[in-house]
């Protein structure tokens, strides 16, 4: 005779699904399907090297921070230019807005600009 043990052990319920042997661990789940790599373009390099040796400029604008005093001792000091040049410089800069103080290749330049900007001159390279 078959008792209610032996049918619960006979075959699995209805409506359920087949669960691991360990229940802590998750089914595999599948992989994402691979992506082709994104397109892309080559854009061509600028050959810049040959920029910096042309002639550059550095820009002093004019503000209302700074007295003439400090505008014409730090443009000597950056610079090296006489104390009349220094003084020409700063009546355009106050006259006009802004002036080229010096010019020559970039590295210069930009020595020349962080002389001034160590009082917060404010300044531009151009080239």
């Amino acid at each position: 005779m078959l008792t209610s043990s032996d049918v619960l052990f006979d075959r699995p319920p209805r409506n359920t699904r087949p669960q691991s042997a360990d229940p802590q661990v998750a089914p595999p789940e599948e992989a994402p399907p691979e992506e082709a790599p994104p397109e892309t373009e080559d854009v061509p390099t600028e050959d810049t090297d040959y920029r910096l040796d042309e002639p550059w400029s550095v820009i002093l604008y004019n503000d209302e921070i700074h007295t003439f005093e400090e505008v014409i001792g730090q443009l000597r000091k950056a610079t090296g230019c006489t104390r009349g040049e220094a003084e020409d410089y700063a009546w355009e800069v106050h006259s006009t807005g802004k002036s080229a103080v010096f010019e020559g290749e970039f590295e210069e330049c930009f020595e020349v600009q962080g002389v001034l900007r160590e009082i917060q001159l404010v300044t531009e390279i151009e080239g």
